[in-house]
């Protein structure tokens, strides 16, 4: 199958090949090629166009399925501003917010629902993909012609201890970069990449294996307690490493003053990431709905992902001065925050045009979807704090945690 444009295909591959042949040694960490894959401002994948998630895209997400998720996830946030004595202004800070689909439901049922709240309101959202802010905002007029404050800051931009509220995520940390780590011979090495030097080689770049590229790797398995280089690893084991969500959350700690971290993902723990087992790691790629593992193929035109490590999430915190309030998972989440009651209403719904009740099986079967363990339902909902003093369990945690 060929690439959806091959103008931006060859011009991705171009800057590639080049950011490769100036490099010392001739190749560049799986992570500086993913990054350069997603996110290079003209040809990454996220930056060419918005269509590329949703039912005619390579992916959906929660918000896809409907306004329950979302409308969910502001009653949460509604209980938040509560726990922290109601703040003069209390900030939403959307991280990575794709279609702006999320948004647009958080605030419209928080609009309706609970207009003191967005009275105090200012709602940040962070995007590097400029395809995304211009469809963010065209999604959003409306609600900032209603009078609601909503912005587009980097998060450089935002100042130290600036933020009193909620930064949050929904399927962010599984784009970001990831090195690709490999055990050989019982050592730790790092998977690079390279050009062929076949000039008929099929594929434009082929993966070398070389020293770990910084000590921050194996920093960051003595964090999380897992040491590969144990003889229960097989020899060819490999897998990923997300120094870069470590980052990330650093930053977003850096910026919070009081409030909460929801980070919302596809994940493990880190004893169940890396079990032997799991031999080839998590890396996928999505391409049309389909997923394969050869992120060499497609190149910024297919989403690269790689699940969340959310031990990692919950050491770094801890390091950085947050607190973990609780993980558990998105079904759980969901029904604890009235998901149930929600499914009990259609079923008990006595409509029976026919027009309207092919309408309500649809919303049943998204309701489903966000709490199938399978799928959605059974994503990792981290939760963390900083300054909060008043006691009181979060709505979304009153089921049971991970």
């Amino acid at each position: 199958m060929e690439p959806d444009d091959n103008s931006n295909y060859e011009a991705l591959s171009e800057c590639i090949t080049c950011r490769i042949t100036e490099s010392l040694r001739s190749q560049i960490t799986f992570a500086e090629y993913m990054e350069l894959a997603l996110y290079h401002p003209q040809y990454g994948y996220y930056a060419s166009s918005p269509t590329k998630i949703g039912p005619t895209g390579d992916f959906i997400t929660s918000p896809h399925m409907g306004a329950d998720f979302g409308e969910l996830l502001a009653t949460q946030f509604g209980q938040c501003w509560e726990l922290l004595n109601r703040p003069d202004r209390f900030t939403l800070v959307e991280m990575g917010a794709g279609q702006g689909l999320l948004a647009k439901d958080i605030l419209q049922w928080l609009h309706q629902h609970s207009p003191e709240l967005v009275a105090h309101l200012d709602y940040i959202i962070i995007e590097r993909a400029a395809a995304l802010l211009a469809e963010q905002k065209l999604q959003l007029q409306t609600l900032i012609d209603q009078g609601i404050h909503i912005s587009w800051p980097t998060l450089a931009e935002l100042p130290p201890n600036s933020i009193t509220g909620c930064f949050f995520s929904n399927e962010l940390i599984d784009a970001l970069p990831v090195h690709q780590v490999i055990v050989q011979a019982g050592k730790l090495s790092e998977i690079y990449v390279a050009l062929p030097e076949d000039e008929q080689a099929t594929q434009p770049f082929i993966e070398r294996i070389d020293e770990l590229s910084t000590p921050a790797i194996a920093h960051y398995f003595e964090q999380v307690g897992i040491d590969l280089t144990d003889r229960r690893y097989p020899d060819g084991y490999r897998t990923e490493v997300n120094l870069a969500a470590l980052d990330w959350l650093t930053q977003v700690t850096a910026r919070l003053r009081q409030g909460y971290v929801f980070t919302i993902d596809y994940g493990y723990t880190s004893d169940r990431y890396y079990s032997p087992m799991r031999s080839a790691g998590t890396l996928q790629c999505y391409y049309r709905h389909r997923y394969h593992s050869n992120p060499y193929i497609y190149v910024g035109q297919q989403d690269i992902t790689a699940h969340v490590d959310f031990t990692a999430l919950q050491k770094q915190g801890e390091q950085c001065g947050l607190k973990t309030v609780g993980f558990t998972k998105q079904a759980l989440f969901l029904m604890s925050l009235g998901l149930s009651d929600r499914i009990a209403s259609i079923a008990q719904s006595q409509i029976t045009d026919l027009t309207s009740m092919n309408e309500i099986l649809r919303r049943r079967d998204a309701l489903q979807t966000l709490i199938d363990p399978t799928g959605m339902g059974g994503f990792g909902v981290l939760i963390q704090s900083k300054g909060v003093e008043r006691n009181g369990t979060l709505d979304g945690l009153r089921g049971e945690q991970i």
